[in-house]
């Protein structure tokens, strides 16, 4: 019968540091990278929808800046 090592055990690995200070955190976790994975994805599509939102605005004629004209062939004031 194969038993996991208590966290003060000493590493089944050979090291002969403690389970602790070892190999605990080594074990793989499919969920902490499905969390990464969805995170980066969601913050990339975040960044996408404002870059497209940020270029395809037209000026606001309620706040016009200040001793500009807008220039509609270049897309910003003059």
């Amino acid at each position: 019968m194969s038993r996991t090592p208590g966290r003060n055990d000493k590493c089944p690995c050979g090291s002969g540091k403690k389970y602790k200070q070892c190999c605990e955190g080594k074990g793989p976790n499919p969920w902490g990278t499905r969390v990464m994975v969805g995170l980066v994805l969601a913050t990339m599509l975040g960044a996408l929808y404002a870059g497209v939102v940020s270029f395809s605005e037209e000026p606001s004629s309620a706040t016009p800046v200040p001793g500009k004209v807008w220039s509609p062939e270049h897309g910003h004031y003059h």
